[in-house]
C-alpha cells in the first residue's frame, strides 16, 4: 500500500484526493495546509495538519504530492521538501523547468530522495506525446493546441483588474489552423493564428466596461497576442454556466517517410471535464512510478521522459503482458 499525503487543498489538492479513492494500492495519509487546519474540512473526511506538522511525519510518508502553483510556490517548495520527502509536483512554467529540474535534483540526492517535476498533462502527457511523435516522425513538425478550456491563470489575471467582481477565460483553438493540421499541412501559425480567447466578466457595481475591455485585450502576455472576446454577464449566470473547470488540447505531428514522402499524421487528444481531476489522476499515477524508484534506490529528480510506462501501474508484468501489450 503506497502512502501518499497532499500539501496545498485548493482544486488540485481536491482532484488528487478524489484520485486516491479510485487507486486501490493507495492510500491517503493526510491533507497538509499553511492555513488554518481547523477551517480546512476534506472531502473526503482525510485529517488536516499545519505544514509545520510535516517534520513528524519524515518517514510516514512514501510520496508527498505538491499541489501549489507553479509561479511562486512550487519553485520554493518543491526543493525544500524532497529533502525530507520523496515529492511530485505539476510545475507548469515551460521556459523554467530546466533551473527547477537542476534544483531539486541536487536537494533529493543530497538526501537520497525521489522527486518528480511537472508531472501532469502538460507539461507530461502532452510532453510525452510530443516526444513519441518526433521520434517516430523525425521528418516532420509538431503541433500543439489547447482547449476549449478554463485557463486558470488567465481567469485569475483578469480579476485583477480594478472594477472586475470575477472572471473566467475560455481558451479555444482556431478551428481552421486545427483542421489544416490534421489535414496534413504544415502551416508556420503565429500565436493568434493558433488559439483565441474568450472571457466572461462580472462587473462590480459602478465599473466602467469599456476601461475593463480594454485593459483584458490590451494586456501583455495574456491577451494582447490573440483574438478576444468579452461579455459582461451577471454573477447568477457565471455561477450557473461557468462553475466548472473543463479543458483539454490536442498534439499533433505531420510528417513525411520513405523517398516517396509518404505523409502521416500523429494526434493525440484530450477532452477533459474538469482539469483539477484529471491532473490529480495523473500524479497519483505518477506517484507510483516516484515509489517504485525510491524503493530501487534511484535517487534525484525525473520527469515524465525518465518513468517507463510500466512503472505507472499497480499490475505485474505478466498482467500487463497478457492485458495491455
Amino acid at each position: 500500500m503506497m502512502k501518499l499525503a497532499i500539501f496545498g487543498y485548493g482544486n488540485l489538492g481536491r482532484g488528487v484526493e478524489a484520485a486516491v479513492k479510485k487507486n486501490p494500492d493507495a492510500t491517503l495519509v493526510g491533507v497538509f495546509t499553511r492555513r488554518d487546519p481547523k477551517a480546512v474540512k476534506t472531502v473526503s473526511g482525510c485529517p488536516v495538519y499545519k505544514e509545520s506538522d510535516l517534520a513528524s511525519f519524515k518517514g510516514k510518508i512514501d510520496v508527498l504530492i505538491l499541489c501549489g502553483g507553479s509561479a511562486t510556490d512550487l519553485p520554493e517548495q518543491t526543493p525544500r521538501l524532497a529533502k525530507d520527502f520523496c515529492v511530485v509536483d505539476s510545475f507548469d512554467t515551460h521556459a523554467k523547468i530546466p533551473e527547477h529540474f537542476a534544483a531539486v535534483n541536487a536537494a533529493a540526492k543530497a538526501t537520497n530522495h525521489t522527486a518528480l517535476i511537472s508531472g501532469g498533462w502538460d507539461p507530461g502527457l502532452f510532453s510525452l506525446a510530443r516526444l513519441y511523435a518526433t521520434n517516430v516522425l523525425p521528418d516532420g513538425k509538431d503541433y500543439t493546441f489547447w482547449g476549449k478550456g478554463v485557463s486558470q491563470g488567465h481567469s485569475d489575471a483578469i480579476r485583477r483588474i480594478d472594477g472586475v467582481l470575477d472572471a473566467r477565460q475560455y481558451t479555444i483553438p482556431v478551428e481552421e489552423a486545427l483542421e489544416a493540421v490534421r489535414a496534413g499541412e504544415c502551416p508556420e501559425l503565429s500565436t493568434r493564428e493558433k488559439h483565441k480567447r474568450e472571457c466572461f466578466v462580472v462587473l462590480k457595481e459602478g465599473a466602467d466596461p469599456v476601461a475593463v475591455e480594454t485593459a483584458i485585450k490590451t494586456m501583455p502576455a495574456y491577451f494582447a497576442d490573440y483574438d478576444t472576446t468579452v461579455h459582461f454577464i451577471s454573477l447568477e449566470e457565471l455561477k450557473r454556466d461557468h462553475a466548472g473547470l473543463p479543458h483539454g488540447g490536442f498534439v499533433l505531428r505531420n510528417g513525411n517517410t520513405g523517398n516517396a514522402g509518404n505523409k502521416h499524421t500523429i494526434e493525440f487528444r484530450l477532452a477533459l471535464d474538469s482539469n483539477p481531476e484529471f491532473t490529480g489522476s495523473v500524479l497519483v499515477a505518477l506517484a507510483r512510478g516516484v515509489y517504485k524508484h525510491f524503493t530501487a534506490g534511484d535517487y534525484g529528480c525525473k520527469t515524465v521522459f525518465d518513468l517507463a510506462p510500466a512503472d505507472l501501474s499497480p499490475l505485474s508484468r505478466e498482467e500487463l503482458l497478457a492485458h495491455y501489450l
